[in-house]
């Protein structure tokens, strides 16, 4: 399969705070990669400079062969579901009004959208179960309607592409199972290739082919089922004492300082094993 995203030899900090460093991550077509890790560890920088918002201090990122800034201007290349997109109580627009706002990157602003393009959205909608209220405000959708709105409008244009950030946070676990299993059916039907990011490993390890875990420096990238469980309690221990749980000494913290193993992760099962 040809690679879809090229990343080689990655550095980027804010002032002297390094977020990422030497990161090499290559995506194939047509395959999905779980991107993990504690917070502050850098998934959102790097969906950021996937999406040209901000550019490298040191190395490459490819799309299709395109600077990130190209691929976006491209207008379908990539998509992109943000994280806890709110919307105004009151923007006027219907549900089919959104998802159609989708198709500006492609048409241009001051371009009316083909025929056919108005025809892939109103296809859209019916995918993702809005008919119904395709023509009702979106401000009287529920969150899970929006979400579904929020897909059909980043898929809008067709790109090659998919950029989840966080797309499972706060939908409880029914909510999230339909999710994923949405996201898989689009996946296949218009052969889309994703980069999912997420907190939730059981989503992550469903819907990846490939598991990349990053706190600054990339720790893991592979098959979800082989990830070791002590990587995975060393990166979110952090996470996990914020909330009460786990062991406040001999942990690996946040920007990648690494001190000894936890003694739950010593105790911990070699590899991952979730089932969703």
């Amino acid at each position: 399969m040809a690679t879809l995203i090229d990343i080689q030899q990655l550095d980027f900090g804010y002032d002297r705070q390094k977020v990422l460093c030497g990161i090499d991550l290559s995506v194939e077509e047509g395959t999905t990669v779980g991107l993990i890790g504690p917070n502050g560890g850098g998934k959102t920088t790097l969906i950021k400079l996937l999406l040209g918002i901000l550019r490298p201090q040191r190395g490459t990122i490819r799309i299709g062969g395109l600077s990130p800034q190209q691929a976006v201007a491209r207008g379908d290349l990539v998509g992109y579901l943000p994280q806890n997109l709110q919307l105004e109580s009151r923007f006027p627009v219907s549900v089919r009004q959104l998802v159609r706002m989708g198709l500006a990157g492609k048409a241009g602003l001051l371009q009316s959208p083909s025929r056919a393009d108005l025809d892939f959205v109103d296809e859209l909608i019916d995918r993702v179960a809005l008919t119904d209220i395709a023509d009702k405000p979106v401000r009287e959708c529920s969150g899970g309607q929006l979400q579904r709105a929020l897909i059909a409008r980043a898929l809008a244009p067709r790109p090659r592409l998919l950029l989840l950030d966080e797309p499972t946070t706060g939908i409880d676990f029914r909510g999230q199972r339909g999710f994923v299993d949405l996201i898989q059916q689009l996946k296949v039907d218009l052969g889309l290739t994703m980069v999912f990011v997420s907190h939730d490993l059981r989503a992550v390890t469903s819907i990846s082919d490939r598991v990349a875990c990053l706190q600054m420096h990339l720790h893991y990238h592979d098959t979800p089922h082989h990830l070791p469980a002590d990587l995975v309690y060393n990166m979110f221990a952090c996470d996990l004492q914020a909330m009460g749980i786990g062991d406040p000494q001999h942990t690996m913290c946040s920007h990648g300082h690494r001190t000894e193993v936890t003694s739950a992760a010593t105790q911990a099962p070699s590899e991952v094993q979730l089932t969703p």
